[in-house]
């Protein structure tokens, strides 16, 4: 083997630990945050540097999960294969990469963006890093529920970092994501069920059974199609985005009275990948409906 492909190879290990597609659509969020923060477009050089510090930060963030859950995760055929569970990077390696592209991730928002976004952020990093991966997780099947606060985050941060402020139209944005985690995350867990059971993490499926995290994937949908009407309900979105939202609330409906009626692990299989299409088109009308709003374009 070359050093280049050492190298290569190294290189595709550490970006593995920022969980890149985790990562690609929490930025997306905070993005779609940015250009909704101002009737205009919103200035090129917040847009880029904030996306560039809430990455490096949100990667940071992703690299100590995978520290802390290396053990939980070689016992999952799902995340078996990562750079940590494989044994692949040390713990002082992981260590020294998450802090040294979080301290940027911090200096780059602080410097370049507005201190505002720099101290959110950073608590959106101690809210998943430590509040949601070391204490919520391995000790309560609500974890997904109580640590999705800073899962939901992104909208604020890149509201943020264009406005310096985070009025009530961003914390709407923040309610849509918490309300959409747990029907999103505990479809993947009913389907990879045995694996949770294997790893000793208390997921609903494991702790209540499929029953009971089945009417609570449904209870959950029910309330995410609600929420996401508050969009149109206080102005900043018009006709464009109701009539969106209502057709993908409904198509989310179905998957979640599927999962509820007639559980198969291809259902749920099916509703956890149409949960991400979702949320991306969702965010993306509701950036498309503002535009035309305020006929920008």
């Amino acid at each position: 083997m070359t050093t280049l492909t050492v190298q290569t190879n190294r290189i595709a290990q550490y970006w593995a630990l920022t969980k890149p597609r985790v990562t690609q659509l929490a930025v997306f969020c905070a993005v779609i945050g940015m250009f909704l923060a101002t009737p205009e477009l919103p200035d090129w050089r917040k847009v880029v540097f904030g996306t560039i510090g809430i990455w490096l930060l949100a990667g940071a963030a992703f690299a100590i999960n995978c520290l802390v859950e290396r053990e939980i995760d070689s016992r999952m055929a799902r995340t078996a294969r990562r750079p940590m569970a494989r044994g692949e990077i040390t713990v002082t390696q992981t260590l020294v990469f998450s802090g040294v592209i979080g301290g940027m991730g911090m200096w780059v928002l602080y410097n370049l963006v507005n201190p505002l976004t720099m101290w959110l952020t950073l608590a959106t990093f101690v809210g998943y890093a430590v509040i949601y991966t070391i204490i919520l997780k391995p000790s309560t099947p609500q974890n997904i529920v109580i640590g999705g606060l800073s899962g939901a985050m992104p909208p604020a941060l890149g509201w943020a970092a264009v406005a310096n402020d985070v009025p009530m139209q961003a914390w709407i944005l923040v309610l849509i994501i918490f309300i959409w985690t747990p029907p999103h995350f505990w479809a993947l867990a009913m389907y990879r069920r045995d694996d949770y059971a294997k790893s000793g993490l208390p997921m609903l499926p494991v702790t209540h059974g499929m029953k009971f995290t089945q009417l609570q994937i449904l209870l959950y949908t029910i309330a995410l199609f609600a929420t996401t009407m508050l969009p149109f309900a206080v102005g900043m979105s018009g006709l464009i985005y109701l009539a969106s939202a209502v057709v993908l609330g409904g198509i989310f409906f179905y998957y979640s009275w599927q999962i509820y009626r007639h559980y198969t692990d291809l259902i749920a299989r099916k509703a956890f990948t149409y949960s991400i299409i979702y949320l991306s088109l969702l965010f993306a009308v509701l950036l498309v409906d503002h535009y035309f709003l305020f006929r920008t374009f």
